[in-house]
């Protein structure tokens, strides 16, 4: 049976869930969320997500909510179909999860909140940015991805030697860097460029991000 996201196609975190569905080489059906309309608060939304946001994924029955979560879960119901995204070795799997904590902890906060004051803050008609969280954010962004360099000198990926979803995490919300002109956060460290062009070139993410 084919599984259905819940969710908008351009949203950073069903990007994340559909990136990650490109890599097992998945069937799926997207079941539009219109946001503008507020179908995310609906109750039969509430249903899938009780937090009322997206996205939300089904699976025979099973329910289950939040994209690393849903990456978790496809992962680990497809492994050996498609990209191994989380390692079994012990090492592998720890220096994995190491990864995943570097991106919610020091990554997602920083981008997330610079994206929202540049971008989303606009278009949902709170007005304009906050310049001096602009600057904070950019600021502590631009530190920790001083931090990402050092680790990348020493190995391939952000979770060890092989692509992983700790990877996979960081594409939505660092290819909105570019369009509120910040790629530059990316770019100006060297390994961190080479990583960042490895990850943000694969094709499961070009054939969801639109860059076919």
């Amino acid at each position: 049976m084919v599984f259905k996201i819940y969710g908008a196609a351009q949203s950073t975190c069903v990007q994340r869930v559909l990136t990650t569905i490109k890599e097992k080489g998945l069937e799926y059906e997207l079941v539009p969320v219109d946001l503008m309309k507020g179908e995310h608060k609906s109750p039969s939304h509430l249903e899938k997500h009780p937090f009322g946001v997206i996205p939300g994924l089904e699976d025979d029955g099973f329910l289950i909510y939040e994209s690393r979560a849903i990456c978790r879960y496809l992962e680990a119901k497809h492994k050996g179909q498609g990209t191994e995204l989380i390692p079994t070795e012990l090492k592998a799997l720890g220096l994995f999860e190491q990864g995943a904590s570097i991106e919610t902890a020091y990554f997602d906060s920083n981008a997330s909140g610079l994206v929202f004051e540049k971008l989303f803050k606009g278009m949902m008609g709170y007005g304009a940015a906050d310049e001096a969280r602009v600057k904070q954010l950019s600021e502590k962004l631009a530190l920790n991805l001083d931090s990402y360099e050092r680790v990348l000198a020493k190995q391939e990926f952000i979770g060890g030697n092989q692509f992983t979803l700790a990877d996979l995490y960081h594409l939505p919300y660092g290819n909105l860097l570019f369009a509120i002109g910040l790629g530059n956060l990316l770019l100006d460290r060297p390994h961190v460029k080479a990583w960042w062009e490895k990850i943000s070139s694969r094709p499961s993410w070009k054939a969801v991000s639109g860059q076919h």
